[in-house]
């Protein structure tokens, strides 16, 4: 059984070699005894090596180059971890920008639709009746306050011509007639114009000799019949050498089928 001292010193008996004589030969012998017969001592035995581990990634105590180590490589992944959620948060940013609109945006529609939905409701047969018939008459009482002519009114000085446009209201279109009384063509286009000024007695039409309007010589000659067209003050149409289009023989038709070629009447 093992002492105190074999505690101490290991446990190793065979190689304690004690103080007392006593003790002392025992050993003694018992260590001649075996050279004696040949063998050799036992060898003593020595403790085994602890296994060596691999390194896991971690490790509890480092030094100080191994803390840098990992305090770079953490910094590192939670610098990559940042800049993916930083592109998931772009990415759902732009889903939700593309896909929800604001709440003004919502109310403006839905005030629209609801304007859309009432106009509907107006507008059936009985309301576009009444429309109708309210336009008709706003049209009618226009029509009855526009003055009215119904015949050629004949100009006999430079005055009367000037009052005929300039006095005028803005919106009627007058037709002055240059004629000379030797020209065939310009008692033909007196004929026409009596017939049209009955036909559109909104329209006023004039008649000018040209020597009365102070025109040359050689216009009373060769440029009658013309008509001059006003509206506004101003001056809007001029055609002159009627006979040279229409020749001396010609009809109310055509110079009303002339006329409105040029946008000078409306058409009926």
């Amino acid at each position: 059984m093992a002492t105190l001292d074999d505690k101490i010193l290991g446990e190793k008996l065979h190689n304690y070699c004690s103080s007392s004589e006593d003790e002392g030969g025992s050993d003694y012998e018992d260590s001649r005894s075996g050279d004696e017969e040949g063998n050799s001592p036992a060898p003593q035995q020595s403790a085994e090596p602890a296994p060596v581990n691999s390194w896991n990634g971690t490790a509890s105590n480092t030094g100080p180059k191994g803390v840098l180590e990992d305090w770079r490589r953490f910094k590192q992944l939670e610098a990559e971890n940042r800049a993916e959620l930083e592109k998931e948060r772009i990415a759902l940013a732009k889903k939700l920008t593309l896909s929800v609109k604001p709440e003004r945006e919502e109310a403006e529609e839905k005030k629209i639709e609801e304007l859309e939905d009432e106009l509907n409701e107006l507008i059936d047969e009985e309301f576009l009746l009444k429309y109708q018939q309210q336009r008709m008459q706003e049209l009618m009482n226009q029509l009855h306050k526009a003055p009215k002519f119904g015949k050629v009114v004949t100009l006999n000085t430079q005055d009367e011509f000037l009052n005929a446009i300039d006095k005028e209201d803005q919106k009627v279109t007058v037709i002055i007639h240059l004629y000379s009384s030797n020209s065939i063509a310009c008692e033909t286009m007196d004929g026409c114009l009596n017939v049209l000024a009955t036909e559109y007695p909104m329209t006023k039409f004039c008649r000018i000799a040209v020597d009365v309007a102070g025109l040359s010589r050689h216009f009373r000659i060769d440029g009658v019949p013309a008509l001059l067209v006003y509206k506004g003050g101003q001056i809007i149409g001029n055609f002159v050498q009627l006979a040279t289009e229409l020749g001396n023989d010609f009809f109310a038709t055509d110079v009303e089928r002339f006329l409105i070629e040029y946008g000078m009447l409306p058409e009926k």
